[in-house]
C-alpha cells in the first residue's frame, strides 16, 4: 500500500513550486532536520531544537517586507487563533513557529510524514470572493467552485463566464507541467485578473468537492462554474402553523 507521504508527494509545495513558480506567490523554503520535524509534531515551542528552527527562519522572513504567511509542505495552520483573527499573518520567526506548533493540522501532517520544509510567503490579504477551487481531470478543467461557502456573493454573478474562461485558459496553458493528470487546484484571482495558485490537493476524498457535492460523477463532462445561489424569495399567501 502507498504511504500517505508518497500519495501526496505531488501536492507538496516544494515539489510543484519549481515548475509553477511563475504562477504562484513568491515562496522561500527552510528544510527541516528529522529532530525538528519531531519537535513540530510534539508541538514544542521553546526548546533548543525549536529555537534553532526559529533562528533559521529569521533570514527568509526578513527578506520580505511586512508580515508573512508561513505553512508546511501540505498544510497551513488554518485551525489556529492566529488564522481566525489575522488570516495567518505573522511578523516574527518566533510567532511563525509558535502557530505552526499549535496547529493540530500541521502536527498531524508531521506525524504522517508529510512535512519536510517550512514554506514562507509574503502575507497577502485575499478577497474571499476571488478564491476558487478548480477540478482538473485528464489535465483539463472540468469544474470550478466558489471556495468560501459562507454565503451568496452577488458581485460574482456578472463575472461567472469571465472567470470560467480565464481559469480554462490558465489550465490549458500549464497542463503540461501539472504534477499529475487528475488534481484539485486552489487559486486566487487578483484584482488585475492574474491567476495565482494557492495550493494543490489530491483528487477525491478527503479533498472536499465543495459545490459539486460528491466525487462519484462523470468527470468526462465539463461541469462549468458553480456559485452559491441567491437566497430564495417566497411571495403570495403564506400560512405558517406551529
Amino acid at each position: 500500500m502507498m504511504s500517505a507521504a508518497n500519495s501526496l508527494n505531488f501536492c507538496r509545495t516544494p515539489v510543484w513550486y519549481t515548475s509553477l513558480a511563475n504562477h504562484t506567490f513568491v515562496t522561500s523554503f527552510v528544510r527541516l532536520r528529522d529532530e525538528e520535524i519531531s519537535a513540530l509534531q510534539k508541538g514544542e515551542i521553546d526548546t533548543p531544537v525549536a529555537r534553532n528552527v526559529i533562528h533559521r527562519l529569521n533570514e527568509p522572513m526578513n527578506s520580505f517586507k511586512g508580515n508573512c504567511f508561513v505553512f508546511v509542505d501540505t498544510a497551513a495552520p488554518t485551525d489556529t487563533e492566529r488564522f481566525a483573527g489575522k488570516r495567518g499573518a505573522v511578523f516574527s520567526a518566533k510567532s511563525a513557529w509558535r502557530y505552526l506548533a499549535e496547529s493540530a493540522k500541521v502536527r498531524r501532517a508531521a506525524a504522517d510524514g508529510l512535512v519536510q520544509s517550512i514554506c514562507i510567503r509574503p502575507f497577502r490579504r485575499m478577497n474571499q470572493t476571488r478564491e476558487f477551487r478548480l477540478f482538473i481531470h485528464g489535465r483539463r478543467l472540468k469544474g470550478m467552485s466558489q471556495y468560501w461557502l459562507i454565503r451568496h456573493f452577488r458581485r460574482l454573478e456578472g463575472h461567472k463566464q469571465k472567470f470560467w474562461d480565464m481559469a480554462e485558459k490558465f489550465v490549458s496553458e500549464i497542463a503540461w507541467v501539472l504534477p499529475t493528470d487528475n488534481i484539485v487546484m486552489d487559486i486566487y484571482l487578483t484584482s488585475s485578473n492574474e491567476i495565482l495558485i494557492v495550493d494543490f490537493n489530491p483528487w477525491g476524498e478527503p479533498t472536499k468537492p465543495l459545490l459539486f457535492d460528491r466525487w462519484d460523477r462523470d468527470w468526462s463532462k465539463v461541469e462549468g462554474i458553480r456559485l452559491i445561489p441567491p437566497p430564495m424569495k417566497i411571495s403570495g399567501d403564506i400560512n405558517v402553523s406551529f
